[in-house]
């Protein structure tokens, strides 16, 4: 279907673009054909904004941006391009204006975080998982139904 956006998968902090081996496979599956991921330098979050952004303009049409864990503070910073049509965290970083990730992570534990950002983003939906902070690999098919609910509702008429 080429009413989709592409998707665009930016992994954390401690990995690389391989950390969305077992999403892309299920989110090809249902459809998705324009699916990117994102291998970061891991150098600084505006070296890694960045490289985001350069994929992201390389791409025609609508992008949906997702991102797992310091992948969030990444496509905060590079969510303002005219495409990015959306966001996506994935037990990841939502960091506010002034905000960086390593403050957020020394204020709370991990899991009462992940749930305060989200809280204040005010998002559309909220998934919680019986995973760890890896849920993309231990839980692709809820990771990528959910990559595909947002996807389906920016294309939604």
């Amino acid at each position: 279907m080429t009413d989709k956006p592409a998707i665009d998968l930016v992994h954390g902090f401690r990995g690389g673009a391989a950390h969305w081996a077992k999403v892309i496979p299920e989110l090809h599956r249902r459809g998705f054909g324009s699916l990117h991921a994102v291998e970061n330098p891991l150098t600084s979050l505006a070296d890694d904004a960045e490289r985001t952004r350069k994929m992201v303009r390389q791409i025609d049409g609508p992008v949906l941006l997702v991102g797992h864990s310091y992948g969030g503070a990444v496509i905060t910073e590079a969510g303002d391009l005219p495409n990015v049509a959306g966001l996506v965290y994935v037990a990841a970083f939502a960091p506010d204006a002034g905000e960086s990730p390593g403050q957020l992570s020394q204020e709370l534990p991990p899991a009462a975080n992940e749930r305060r950002m989200a809280e204040r983003m005010k998002p559309r939906r909220v998934i919680e998982l019986d995973a760890g902070h890896a849920s993309l690999a231990s839980q692709p098919a809820p990771v990528a139904g959910l990559i595909e609910e947002a996807a389906l509702a920016l294309s939604a008429p």
